[in-house]
């Protein structure tokens, strides 16, 4: 079954609209500075109050501001010339149109659980529908391209394969150690939860993508058509989730924010996300 055109359409709203809620976030700057608030959990937090981020807290505002430049000036660029190449039948640029378009689904999954609630609402709500539809529809264009090839090979599948499972464990580790001992001292509540309902990051990565991720990476150690399919595309969603990391990472440093040892761990998975996801695409044939 041919989803070109829907998925095709699908993309160029996802494109638009991910720029337009980008660029809010970026350029908005109404508001009255940042208060302090008291949460009701008895704790005290600066909120940003500035611009659509306003009643976040002034670190995750900084942050999600840092991903909606990687967003604006990179994905969504990505995102159109890999459907551009897609178009023509290239399958380098349809499995980088997925992962692409994987890492704008999970940004505003994100977006729309995590932010407090502003002006752009709905345009979240589009955004993750489109994205969720046209991540489902290319792969499984993607799967229909693929049945019946074998294009990486061992040390490739092998290496990316460990890779995913050790982003996997590592992040899971991270977040855990923020987790676990306010449940051990009996404070419950880790610093990082500030006045939001719960931990809405790090539930998605522990409960979902830490386990696909590493899923992904033992089907890819085994070389399975499954594997074949999804890793690649996992790949290069890490390289834009890392990079959206990365300028957190930054940004968070530029305001004075403790960012050891995760300025030293993120570049490197950056950078290995590059490496093997230029090793699996360029192991596909051009045109299948």
């Amino acid at each position: 079954m041919n989803h070109k055109t829907t998925i095709t359409r699908l993309s160029l709203i996802i494109a638009a609209a991910a720029a337009a809620a980008a660029a809010a976030g970026i350029f908005s700057h109404g508001g009255d500075g940042g208060m302090m608030i008291e949460t009701v959990r008895g704790t005290q937090v600066m909120t940003h109050g500035y611009g659509i981020y306003r009643h976040m807290s002034s670190d995750v505002a900084i942050q999600g501001i840092a991903q909606d430049y990687v967003t604006l000036f990179a994905a969504v660029p990505a995102l159109i010339a890999a459907l551009s190449a897609a178009r023509r039948g290239s399958l380098r640029a349809a499995v980088i149109l997925t992962g692409v378009t994987a890492y704008l689904f999970v940004t505003y999954l994100l977006y729309l659980t995590m932010g407090m609630y502003h002006e752009l609402f709905l345009l979240y709500v589009l955004l993750l529908c489109c994205s969720f539809f046209s991540l489902t529809l290319s792969l499984f264009s993607l799967h229909e391209r693929l049945s019946g090839l074998s294009y990486l090979s061992v040390r490739t599948a092998k290496g990316s394969g460990i890779f995913l499972i050790v982003v996997a464990a590592l992040m899971a580790l991270l977040w855990l150690s923020a987790i676990i001992p306010p449940l051990l001292d009996g404070s419950i509540y880790p610093a990082g939860l500030q006045h939001y309902t719960t931990l809405i990051v790090q539930g998605m990565d522990l409960a979902l993508f830490l386990p696909i991720s590493a899923v992904c990476g033992l089907l890819l150690l085994r070389r399975t058509p499954m594997g074949v399919l999804t890793g690649p595309v996992l790949l290069v969603f890490l390289v834009f989730l890392m990079g959206a990391l990365l300028a957190k990472i930054i940004a968070m440093g530029c305001a004075g924010d403790p960012i050891i040892p995760v300025v030293f761990i993120i570049p490197i998975f950056l950078s290995v996300s590059i490496w093997f996801s230029l090793r699996c695409i360029t192991a596909l044939p051009q045109v299948r």
